[in-house]
């Protein structure tokens, strides 16, 4: 397989869970050469977060700018921003840098753990200027909640605010069904009218720490490599399942995923 070049911009973790430590596992287990702009260092374990230092503003654009003069990128995977400032910055760099490159953007707007990572402020750049700006964007019932301002109590609600940030200029928008009741887990690709749904069984697992950058960074390789959306996230979906399954059971909270034994995984699996 040619090399891809997957650049990921967003918080690192200092339990190598979620975040730009997920992100680089996954691109790395997927056979992509993963490249960074951190935004913020966290303090944190599978319990929760304890404490965030913010990456300045500049050093972060400077970092995107660098590295996609000097390495190329095929696809961006947009994760934690925290301030306006920085979302403001990644924005402009994005548009500069690397304007035509496929964008997956995770609206990381809290932690597992309830921790706010985005103030009102990025919240409103990530609407206004990243948004329409996004091959696809992936969030959760209440990250898509907070991004359409609107209720999210049923699957009818979930497509309505989807429809809505198509609206808003997203190309497409993949509302994911994880915090939602019921079994098997549905997943939602809205791109204006259309609808097309994923289902998934739930794995009954407190191992999920990292599972939308997971999934996110997966999706963005599969566009690096040149799938369409669908083909992109159906690969994506089963290397998350994959990753779930191998979680290694580490930590006393949220535990981490197995990235590394996802892709082993696959491989020895019969073709479809």
């Amino acid at each position: 397989m040619d090399w891809f070049r997957v650049l990921a911009i967003g918080g690192s973790d200092s339990g190598g869970g979620a975040g730009i430590e997920a992100d680089v596992k996954t691109i790395t287990a997927l056979g992509g050469y993963a490249m960074t702009a951190i935004t913020a260092v966290t303090a944190q374990d599978t319990t929760g977060i304890a404490a965030i230092a913010p990456v300045p503003p500049d050093l972060v654009a400077r970092s995107i700018r660098m590295v996609v003069a000097d390495l190329g990128v095929d696809a961006i995977k947009l994760g934690m921003l925290g301030s306006a400032g920085t979302a403001e910055e990644v924005a402009l760099a994005i548009a500069a840098a690397a304007p035509a490159a496929p964008l997956v953007l995770d609206p990381v707007l809290a932690s597992t753990s309830g921790t706010a990572l985005a103030g009102e402020g990025a919240l409103a750049i990530i609407r206004d200027r990243l948004l329409p700006r996004a091959t696809l964007v992936t969030p959760n019932r209440d990250e898509a909640a907070t991004l359409a301002g609107l209720a999210i109590d049923s699957h009818e609600d979930a497509i309505r605010a989807g429809r809505a940030l198509c609206r808003l200029g997203a190309r497409a928008v993949l509302l994911k069904g994880g915090h939602f009741d019921g079994d098997p887990v549905i997943d939602r690709l809205i791109a204006g009218d259309d609808v097309l749904t994923f289902a998934h069984p739930r794995i009954a697992t407190r191992h999920t720490h990292g599972t939308g950058c997971t999934l996110a960074s997966a999706i963005a390789c599969g566009l690096a490599r040149g799938l369409d959306l669908r083909a992109a996230i159906e690969a994506a979906e089963a290397f998350l399942h994959a990753a779930l399954r191998a979680a290694p059971g580490l930590g006393r909270g949220h535990g981490p995923l197995g990235h590394a034994r996802a892709a082993a995984l696959l491989q020895d699996r019969p073709p479809a």
